[in-house]
């Protein structure tokens, strides 16, 4: 347990923070002691509170009075719980009932909102999926996303959900130039380099296993688990680089922040199998653009809303599981366990099936006698966390050459950047929200990452507003409000050996009458994977009633 009264009398100073966190911005002349912040905003998080106590033993009983049947309990109101919950009323399946612990549904893909805009607090994006995701498509023409399906089975999306044009910059060498890549000054040796990783990416998208199945596909259920491209998995996507003679600080800096981007590590530390994954598997055909992307201002809050109003008055929020007991007898009921947050209510589900859909971690902490059936186990599933802040302001940055686009990225920095949350509605002046992304890299000691974890919002907010100092020198004048959101176990982290792991194959197997889905089974939190199986864990349990 983190003794946080502790932590703070040893509080990180300013600079240290600042260096901890975004590094030589901490060196900057203006580093001033008593930083000039926003006049309101607050820190707001995942509930720890619950956690410490199931961790300190605490097992609460229904009385008899409080237990109910119901056909099915799913365990988690994220992305991979809400669309069991919207596969089953497909199904035609209408006996079950979400739990969730937050007392707002959708896990990183939740959103906020404000006069002004709706904005993300995590995920904000989705690729148009390719023909074989025939039940994402079919979700996204639900929500009348989609508006036809062309003859080879590729969705036709409605224009106003494609990202609008321009839709990512970089700020390098003191101006903001168009895409990723920093081609300010870039050698002949830089671009040739640049030409050779994409020439070996389209390799890699072209090929295809002894099955017909490509080598990387999103969901990954859809992709090979042949020899090939599963030993991509024993080594780093920085040692692959390395391999192949790519020393070019460009590329490898491009290649490091879609790591991080996607996974929350840097190269040196992510699978080289889940860093070819995100620039492989979201182009059709070799030479190909990858997908386009559509967006909405809440991200992808708006499919969790969808999803939210399909599954109605079963959904219920601050519904946190205490226990999860299966019974001993293979026709027998699972006894799920759960608190009323808000009330302290303990009341009771006798459960024909459980779809257990929150991280992995929790398992054991909420399933009785989890690891004591044999391949049960989780060691191998870590996980990143994660800041992510929305700011408020009053007027747009001043620019320098190109103009400020959906995702801004700021070269050299830790942090990902930010998006403009009234992007997509055409506002191109005036007010707007920025969303910040931030995820805690190697921050040093384990002492020095709770001090972190236990930083106040004023600590954070500084952070944030430092950050962005580097291209917007005036954001501090222009910030009305700043709220920071901080994820404590956000995303599972591929790391070199998870994805090809037996540990991680084997945790998607049902385990008696209790069933699993959640991005962890994939070794990447991407919402197609938690769509895909949470799908899938309907499927199961519908296929095993009948």
């Amino acid at each position: 347990m983190v003794d946080i009264d502790l932590l703070l009398k040893h509080a990180l100073s300013r600079r240290e923070l600042i260096a901890a966190l975004l590094g030589a911005p901490a060196l900057l002349p203006g580093c001033s002691s008593q930083p000039r912040l926003p006049p309101a905003g607050e820190l707001i998080g995942q509930s720890f509170a619950i956690g410490h106590r199931l961790r300190d033993g605490f097992r609460p009983q229904p009385a008899a009075d409080r237990w109910q049947d119901a056909g099915i309990v799913i365990v988690g109101g994220g992305v991979a719980g809400l669309s069991a919950a919207w596969r089953l009323l497909q199904l035609g399946c209408e006996d079950f009932v979400v739990l969730e612990l937050e007392h707002a549904a959708g896990g990183t893909s939740q959103s906020g909102e404000c006069q002004l805009s709706a904005y993300p607090w995590g995920a904000h994006y989705l690729p148009v999926p390719f023909a074989e995701n025939k039940q994402l498509i079919q979700l996204l023409r639900e929500m009348g996303v989609v508006e036809s399906i062309a003859a080879d089975g590729s969705p036709i999306v409605r224009e106003q959900y494609l990202c609008r044009d321009p839709d990512e910059r970089l700020f390098f060498q003191g101006e903001w130039i168009e895409g990723l890549y920093p081609t300010t000054d870039a050698t002949a040796e830089d671009l040739a380099q640049l030409a050779a990783f994409r020439k070996e990416v389209e390799k890699w998208v072209q090929w295809r296993d002894s099955q017909g199945r490509r080598a990387f596909a999103i969901p990954t259920s859809l992709a090979s688990v042949e020899a090939v491209p599963m030993e991509l998995d024993r080594l780093s996507m920085a040692d692959w680089l390395r391999q192949h003679g790519w020393s070019s600080p460009r590329l490898h800096w491009l290649v490091d922040y879609s790591c991080r981007d996607d996974y929350g590590l840097s190269a040196e530390l992510t699978s080289a199998w889940a860093g070819i994954l995100y620039f492989a598997a979201r182009q059709s055909t070799a030479g190909s653009e990858s997908q386009p992307l559509m967006t909405w201002p809440e991200g992808n809050g708006r499919i969790v809303n969808y999803l939210s109003q399909q599954i109605g008055t079963r959904l219920k929020t601050g519904a946190a599981v205490t226990q999860i007991m299966p019974s001993e007898q293979s026709d027998g009921k699972v006894e799920v366990v759960w608190l009323n947050t808000r009330t302290e209510d303990v009341s009771g589900f006798k459960a024909n099936h459980v779809i257990f859909a929150a991280p992995q971690f929790l398992a054991p902490k909420l399933i009785d006698g989890f690891e004591r059936r044999g391949h049960r186990r989780i060691n191998e599933f870590e996980y990143g966390s994660w800041l992510v802040a929305n700011l408020h302001l009053r007027d747009r940055p001043h620019e320098r050459a190109f103009p400020l686009s959906w995702d801004n990225v700021i070269h050299g920095s830790r942090s990902l950047g930010y998006v403009v949350a009234t992007h997509q509605s055409g506002r191109d002046h005036g007010p707007t929200v920025l969303t910040w992304y931030y995820p805690y890299l190697d921050t040093g000691t384990s002492s020095i990452r709770q001090r972190l974890l236990a930083a106040t919002w004023s600590d954070l907010a500084d952070v944030v507003l430092t950050d962005l100092e580097q291209a917007h020198p005036e954001i501090r004048s222009l910030t009305t409000r700043l709220d920071i959101f901080r994820w404590g176990h956000a995303m599972i982290e591929p790391k070199p050996g998870f994805m090809a792991s037996r540990q991680r194959r084997a945790a998607a197997l049902p385990d008696g009458r209790i069933h699993f889905a959640n991005t962890d089974l994939s070794g990447i939190a991407l919402f197609e994977e938690a769509f895909d199986h949470g799908c899938r864990a309907a499927n199961e349990v519908m296929a095993s009633a009948n």
